[in-house]
């Protein structure tokens, strides 16, 4: 690991990292070395293999982080962010770190917790939190707390520090329980302050905006269980705050703490309500279908009403998991009980849902429980495109010219539904048959070429642009695929997505390049308008 300046330089790291991959791809042998020795999927290979690999500009970026001891760019980017604010006074540095520590809804920020350079900057720093117990709470520094207890018995349930925290919330929402040799010391904290008559249901409202730090959001209120069992998913301190009379009915904790199997279990053990909190619903768009099952065992409705869009367009968890293309799901519902033919608002059985989509397997399980009904051949038309049946599709196109013009609006919003799902092959076919290619669907209202990007599908958002899309179809959020390749390609969304090659299709098919912005190298100005781009997918757009 190269020792860190007083100072480090963004640009210049930038600069570094495009003369790695310059001499990467001249096959020099030192760069080559160097992506060998701190890049874990490259090590061992000769450089014969490695020149294969084509290593791309984000790969210089992670081997000159790991250089410098952190584990990705964004981490070493993050870093000099608040080191940059080292100078200032200390109440700034100190706010900035508890940013860090803390996910946006507590912190007041957009940004993800990130414990990894939270603890950087205080090794580079140790008195950082000297002197302030509402940050010994983040740390888990339990001789700091009793001094505290000792001296004010009243501050274990008011807020304080940087961020205006109770202190055990302040423990259970730290993100530095998903770091091992702190989640002890954090563990016995909580049972410290509980033990000196913490009350377990402290909360703050959301800062997620609109609210903030300094206007929090009324309607939204956090408590601390959410942090330990929604947020970190750390079982034994969310068994700890049950046990001790945390309300498992908090509006938030059950959600979001499906993705961990043992919070989900403890909450629904001491009492968490699954009526009305959206949890079934949320167990669908997980793949593991472990949650929902769980669910069910502990009473879930298997027929429970969505309460908001874009849950109540289709009606009911069984419709929802057909849209979610989750087979395993469906039957997990089918055996607790799901009605087989509840239909959609729009008048659309489950066996119909699940041949629109492509599901024949789900049809033939639907079929055995219900009568299923003689569908037109339109619906047949539709199926055959979702299975990617491109024989019989253009068989029935032939005998039938109007299709697929004449299909209702419903039914064309299969294309997006479908890119939405990553079903390539599907999506292709129904272009090719001539399927309006700007039709907008999906759970936010976005045009084929629009989810493309999202998902960083560089060969579909080509395809899509040379069959006729158009980089300034618009979404629901109020933008077209220029601003989806922005805020994609910066929060990566889909693991191993090609933004690059979305932002080079897109480039190649009318939209206009990027030019810098002197007061602002953050931001790049696309068609008069600012955005922000990953640092590939930037030069890709300067050119």
């Amino acid at each position: 690991m190269n020792p860190l300046p007083d100072r480090l330089n963004l640009d210049h790291l930038k600069k570094q990292a495009k003369e790695l991959i310059r001499r990467y791809r001249s096959r020099d042998a030192a760069a080559m070395a160097r992506f060998r020795s701190t890049l874990p999927a490259t090590a061992g290979l000769s450089n014969e293999d490695l020149s294969s690999r084509g290593l791309r500009l984000h790969d210089a970026q992670s081997c000159l982080a790991r250089e410098h001891g952190f584990v990705s760019w964004p981490d070493l980017k993050r870093y000099i962010e608040v080191q940059a604010v080292t100078q200032k006074e200390r109440t700034a540095r100190v706010l900035h770190w508890a940013q860090l520590l803390y996910s946006g809804d507590v912190s007041g920020t957009v940004n993800r917790a990130n414990p990894r350079v939270a603890l950087r900057i205080l090794a580079d720093d140790p008195d950082l939190v000297a002197g302030d117990p509402y940050l010994a709470c983040a740390i888990g520094d339990e001789r700091a707390l009793r001094q505290a207890t000792q001296a004010d018995p009243a501050w274990l349930n008011l807020s304080g520090g940087p961020l205006r925290l109770p202190p055990l919330f302040a423990v259970a929402h730290s993100s530095l329980l998903r770091v091992e040799e702190f989640r002890e010391r954090l563990h016995r904290s909580a049972e410290l302050l509980i033990a000196d008559g913490a009350d377990v249901n402290q909360h703050i409202h959301s800062r997620w905006p609109p609210g903030s730090l300094s206007e929090p959001d009324q309607r939204y209120s956090l408590s601390t269980l959410y942090g330990a069992a929604g947020s970190n998913h750390a079982s034994d301190l969310t068994k700890l705050l049950l046990d001790a009379g945390a309300d498992p009915n908090d509006g938030e904790s059950l959600y979001h703490s499906l993705e961990s199997p043992a919070c989900a279990r403890l909450l629904l053990e001491h009492g968490a309500r699954i009526a009305e909190s959206n949890a079934i619903y949320r167990s669908i768009d997980l793949d593991d279908d472990s949650a929902l099952k769980l669910l069910l065992q502990h009473g879930g409705d298997p027929n429970e009403p969505a309460r908001n869009a874009p849950l109540t367009n289709w009606g009911s968890p069984l419709s929802w998991a057909i849209y979610r293309r989750r087979p395993r799901h469906v039957k997990a519902l089918l055996d607790a009980g799901a009605d087989p033919s509840a239909a959609t608002p729009d008048g659309v059985s489950p066996y119909r849902l699940a041949l629109q989509f492509g599901l024949s397997d789900v049809a033939d399980l639907l079929r055995e429980q219900t009568d299923a009904p003689d569908i037109s051949e339109e619906e047949r038309f539709v199926a055959t495109c979702a299975r990617a049946d491109e024989t019989e599709a253009r068989a029935m196109a032939s005998r039938r010219p109007d299709l697929p013009a004449s299909l209702s609006p419903a039914q064309l919003r299969l294309l997006p539904d479908m890119a939405a799902a990553g079903a390539d092959d599907a999506v292709r076919l129904m272009v090719r048959l001539g399927w309006p290619i700007a039709v907008r669907g999906g759970d936010w209202d976005a045009s084929a070429l629009n989810l493309a990007v999202f998902r960083g599908d560089a060969g579909l958002t080509r395809f899509l642009l040379e069959h006729g899309a158009s980089w300034k179809e618009q979404h629901g959020h109020g933008d077209n695929a220029c601003g989806t390749l922005s805020w994609a390609s910066c929060n990566e969304p889909v693991e191993g997505g090609d933004w690059t090659g979305c932002a080079r299709a897109l480039l190649d098919h009318g939209m206009p390049g990027a030019t810098t912005i002197p007061d602002d190298p953050e931001r790049v100005l696309i068609a008069g308008v600012r955005k922000q781009f990953s640092d590939e997918v930037t030069e890709e757009l300067l050119g």
